[in-house]
């Protein structure tokens, strides 16, 4: 038998900041893949062989308006993509679909449904938030849950939050982010001589990253430390308040707003800096993280994080050992975790050496890719073993969805 043959769709391939999703797509080794999406976004920093790339149609519209209007069916149908989607999976033979992000999940709830091979929908962060704008949420995502074989998660708090959504547990599985040790060495870090700490963060500037509480905390530790200085790597709308937040605190000139890195010139960021900072924070409308990308490269090169306890972070910094955690918002607590660890030459060594051992140990890629690979396995497994059951609830329908759908 030959290599089963994996469809992995992002609705855009893809954004800056989903760097995780495309090291997880190019690792795969196991099975062959190729990306199905609606959109191509930056491709010249996440280049891919074989993207398949769901056409906008022409559309007929009186056929949308009566789809839309007066049937009622779900964007998938009156936009056109559902014959679409048939064709491409069929031309690659694929055996199972990969879908990230759990609203796209919910967005392609109604192929998901009548499809005949399984489907497996991974969740980050942002899509276990409450979603106003997508019509009783909640309730397709049950609908999501009872469709697939399996759900993975990239944390256990994640998957806390879906079973909350009401996920059966024994169909979560945990897949974390999968760190290419290759291309993070570790740094042996000494205190700098010269009082310079160099202290980074590094995300998208928007609320639940909480970068204003790191610009809080860094006033806090200047005032015993005039020589330090923060760089914060990333972009978002964020920007124009942190910098009015910087100057008023009256410590905008040594706070530096970098903007997006390429990988090169971050890793080289990691490397000469001391600590790193991520104190997340939990949304009004729960929006949480997994385990933050830039909290786990930068522990790969031995970096010690300072951040919060919140969603997945507790899962890889381990309070005490290879980093410091704090309660959320608590700008004065992060201040004095990074005096604790500043102030103790072998703290800085000991906890960044600690932090490459947890990323060896739990996060490396090769391991991660192993494991997806086996869900996929999995999944295929038990959609095979419940295809009779899928066949006789198909025929009580009557035709295939897709054959009920007048051609646009």
């Amino acid at each position: 038998m030959g290599k089963r043959v994996i469809a992995s769709y992002c609705s855009s391939f893809l954004k800056v900041e989903m760097l995780h999703i495309y090291r997880q797509i190019k690792a795969l080794r196991g099975v062959d893949t190729f990306v199905v999406t609606k959109e191509l976004q930056n491709a010249q920093y996440f280049p891919f062989r074989d993207v398949e790339i769901i056409p906008k149609r022409r559309t007929n519209l009186l056929v949308h308006g009566w789809l839309k209007f007066v049937e009622r069916r779900p964007p998938i149908v009156y936009r056109g993509e559902y014959q679409t989607l048939d064709s491409l999976l069929k031309r690659h033979d694929a055996d199972l679909m990969h879908i990230y992000f759990g609203h796209t999940g919910v967005h392609l709830l109604p192929f998901i449904e009548q499809w005949d091979k399984p489907c497996v929908v991974s969740f980050h962060g942002a899509d276990v938030a409450d979603k106003p704008e997508i019509k009783n949420y909640h309730g397709k995502l049950r609908r999501l849950f009872d469709a697939v074989p399996l759900v993975l998660a990239r944390s256990q708090s994640l998957a806390d939050r879906l079973m909350e959504f009401g996920c059966p547990s024994e169909k979560l599985r945990i897949n974390r982010t999968g760190v290419p040790l290759d291309e993070f060495p570790f740094v042996d870090r000494q205190p700098p001589p010269d009082g310079k700490w160099k202290i980074i963060q590094a995300c998208r500037l928007i609320p639940k990253k909480g970068v204003a509480t790191s610009l809080r905390a860094f006033a806090i530790f200047k005032k015993d430390h005039p020589e330090a200085e923060f760089f914060i790597a990333g972009k978002g709308p964020l920007q124009p308040e942190l910098e009015m937040l910087a100057a008023g605190l009256g410590i905008f000139k040594d706070v530096h707003f970098i903007g997006f890195l390429s990988q090169p010139e971050l890793l080289k960021l990691y490397a000469s800096s001391h600590l790193l900072l991520h104190p997340s924070e939990t949304l009004p409308n729960q929006d949480q993280e997994g385990v933050p990308n830039s909290v786990l490269e930068a522990m790969a090169t031995g970096l010690p994080v300072v951040a919060t306890r919140h969603g997945g972070i507790p899962e890889a910094v381990d309070h005490g050992r290879n980093g410091l955690l704090l309660p959320e918002e608590d700008h004065v607590g992060l201040a004095y975790a990074m005096e604790q660890i500043t102030r103790s030459h072998g703290l800085l060594r000991e906890m960044g050496l600690r932090a490459r051992s947890m990323i060896v140990d739990r996060f490396a890629q090769e391991a991660q890719i192993d494991q997806l690979e086996s869900f996929y396995e999995e999944a295929i497994r038990m959609n095979g073993a419940a295809e009779p059951e899928n066949s006789k609830r198909i025929a009580e329908f009557g035709p295939s969805f897709a054959e009920r759908v007048p051609a646009e």
